[in-house]
């Protein structure tokens, strides 16, 4: 007889723990979309400022997002046939796989939250040097039209503010044509608009484009911390049943 009671207790709890698998796998689903979701709209939405950056860092972490999401995707079929077919091998491949997009996860929320800690320092050091060295360059289009549309963007300046373009070797250059400003500084953007620096012609009074780039970033790449690490905390409970499954 408690053999039997214990036969029924163990169906039980396989059942419980089939239907339980199922409803973490749908949830792994719905969070690996939204890696992959912040992801892809951290790069084609956000691309254009990444050549203004030192280091590949932030888009690396976006591109560690994009491989995990990926293979959540492929995962998530894998861990439905293991659990319809209760195949021990296939529930430990799975488990394997699991693992894996948490510490591919992990890196990413890392990464970011480590890049977001020395963003500041990186763009004050670089940025102005960037712009005033790089703008309208040879060879430099991609650094150009990156800043032109960071100074339309946010409605900035130069670097710390419109003064540092008296030292660029574009404004410097003939090719300025007697400007003062590139025209992407300008509120209205006409041919050679940028000879006048008045306040009511260019974002003179706005502030420069640091502060509005760095808080810009410092937001992505919170949500993409928070995205990686967050996801990958929620897998660990997962990983867990599915290891009890398997054994």
């Amino acid at each position: 007889m408690s053999a039997v009671y214990k036969d029924d207790q163990d169906d039980w709890l396989t059942v419980c723990l089939k239907y339980l698998l199922f409803v973490f796998n749908f949830l792994f689903w719905v969070g690996g979309a939204a890696v992959l979701g912040v992801g892809v709209w951290t790069l084609v939405e956000k691309s254009d400022y990444l050549s203004l950056l030192a280091s590949s860092t932030f888009a690396v972490s976006a591109y560690i997002l994009i491989l995990a999401g990926g293979l959540v995707v492929v995962t998530g079929f894998l861990g439905c046939c293991a659990v319809i077919r209760e195949q021990r091998s296939c529930l430990s491949l799975y488990f394997f796989c699991l693992l894996l997009i948490f510490l591919i996860e992990l890196v990413a929320g890392v990464l970011a939250y480590v890049y977001y800690q020395r963003l500041s320092e990186e763009l004050k050091q670089h940025l102005n040097q960037t712009m005033t060295e790089n703008y309208a360059q040879p060879g430099k289009e991609a650094i150009t039209l990156a800043v032109d549309k960071l100074q339309q963007d946010f409605k900035c300046c130069g670097s710390n503010n419109s003064h540092d373009w008296t030292v660029s070797v574009y404004i410097s250059s003939n090719q300025a044509e007697g400007r003062v400003v590139p025209d992407s500084c300008c509120k209205t953007i006409t041919p050679r608009c940028g000879k006048r620096d008045h306040p009511s012609n260019i974002y003179k009074v706005e502030g420069g484009c640091i502060t509005k780039l760095e808080q810009f970033l410092a937001d992505h790449l919170l949500v993409i911390g928070a995205v990686g690490i967050g996801v990958a905390c929620l897998q660990v409970s997962k990983i867990q049943i599915v290891e009890t499954d398997s054994s």
